[in-house]
């Protein structure tokens, strides 16, 4: 019996055409795969004294080389619609800027793929695939590592895990694109990064995600987070940091001790007027590896603040 597309639900496309092609190129459902997946809840709109959320934003798809590594969006629509009827959609939340950076993006109506490549690796930006030739994850995990420029070596940092404490909490997609940026940068030799995030969206989260991935790569081996305020190493240190465990110290009573890995400190603990305070010197200039500064802005930015000291001579 001949099925009539033309009266199938959008979901129905999914279920029966979309998902077994993606399936078919070598996608794993289970780990490669989400479906009807909300990355925000809406924008705040405020008028007068009355606040309401947008339209929350929610893809049909998004697919992943590995967990925690998205690469390519999926935008279904019902067979009434045109192949590409859902591309404008797709492209908006592959947005690099205001949504989740992806390079891939797809949109179908269950009669084929039309496929957007953000990344200039192929022979045409966008064209129109049967349903029976979506690219494999390994094709298009060649194209992203052409695109970023990542040579072996830095595909095995990149490809790190996240860190995950067994609940099934993943990351909100900024959140993501921050960690993985990061970590693409620092794996292709980029020695500094600027991450500019506003309060209450997880800054310690990521910073710990970051670090835990370079560390976990052995990319990084010894760490130093620092603070300006002691609150924010010890929640620092109790909450998002302490899957490190015993590899980690918080520096006080201006002891070095050097048998750590993952070090959190306070400017104040570190430094001081007086050359004996200045237990940062104790410290070779190459001895850690990687430095995360906490509200970066208010600490060490200024040329002359005294606690720049201990980023300029400490390396």
């Amino acid at each position: 019996m001949t099925v009539d597309k033309k009266s199938l639900s959008e979901r129905d496309i999914c279920t029966q055409y979309i998902t077994p092609a993606i399936q078919q190129a070598g996608w794993d459902l289970a780990t490669q795969v989400r479906e009807e997946v909300s990355f925000t809840a809406g924008q705040i709109i405020v008028k007068g004294k009355t606040v309401r959320r947008g339209t929350p934003k929610r893809a049909d798809y998004i697919l992943y080389y590995r967990p925690n590594l998205p690469i390519a969006v999926v935008e279904a629509k019902d067979n009434n619609h045109s192949v590409g009827g859902g591309m404008q959609q797709a492209l908006e939340y592959a947005d690099d800027g205001l949504a989740l950076g992806l390079p891939f993006v797809f949109s179908s109506n269950g009669d084929a793929f039309l496929f957007h490549d953000k990344t200039g690796t192929g022979s045409t930006v966008e064209q129109e695939l049967p349903l029976g030739s979506f690219p494999s994850p390994d094709e298009l995990w060649s194209r992203y590592c052409q695109w970023k420029g990542l040579d072996s070596g830095a595909q095995q940092v990149v490809t790190q895990d996240f860190y995950s404490d067994g609940s099934g909490k993943s990351p909100r997609y900024y959140q993501l694109n921050a960690v993985n940026r990061t970590v693409e940068a620092i794996a292709r030799g980029n020695n500094r990064a600027l991450l500019v995030m506003a309060t209450g969206t997880g800054k310690t989260y990521t910073a710990f995600q970051i670090i835990w991935r370079l560390w976990k790569a052995g990319i990084k081996k010894r760490i130093l987070f620092l603070a300006d305020r002691n609150i924010l190493v010890d929640q620092t240190r109790v909450n998002d940091f302490k899957p490190f465990g015993p590899a980690m110290t918080k520096i006080t009573k201006r002891t070095a001790d050097k048998s750590f890995e993952i070090y959190l400190a306070l400017y104040q603990a570190i430094t001081g007027v007086e050359e004996d305070k200045k237990v940062f010197k104790e410290f070779s200039p190459d001895f850690f590896d990687l430095v995360i500064v906490d509200e970066c802005h208010r600490g060490s930015a200024a040329d002359d603040s005294q606690w720049r000291e201990i980023l300029v001579d400490g390396g």
